[in-house]
């Protein structure tokens, strides 16, 4: 992220789907966040899955993380309860069996 950005609040999401090995599976949380990500307050995001790193501190045990960046606090507050987010949770929460959320802010 380059200086002075634009986004101060960011949102890191790690599921873990119930079952791991299905496609299928993946591929519904994919395209459910890729529906979420619609949402208007997001300022930028991005899906991703496990790289291909191996050391010591490194948790590739998740199945996907999902990025937002939003402006503000308030911007990500509003994201929590935008319909598409609930919707999102509604439609796909049946896929995961673990989420752990990072919140972080710019350090100033």
């Amino acid at each position: 992220m380059e200086k002075n950005s634009q986004y101060t609040f960011v949102h890191h999401v790690y599921f873990w789907l119930n079952n791991p090995e299905s496609r299928a599976d993946y591929d519904d949380l994919v395209a459910g966040l890729k529906k979420l990500s619609a949402v208007t307050t997001i300022g930028s995001f991005y899906i991703g899955k496990p790289a291909d790193t191996n050391r010591d501190v490194i948790d590739r045990s998740y199945s996907v993380s999902w990025l937002a960046l939003f402006a503000n606090k308030a911007d990500q507050d509003s994201y929590q309860v935008d319909p598409l987010h609930l919707k999102f949770i509604e439609d796909c929460e049946h896929l995961w069996k673990k989420v752990i959320v990072y919140d972080s802010v710019n350090v100033q």
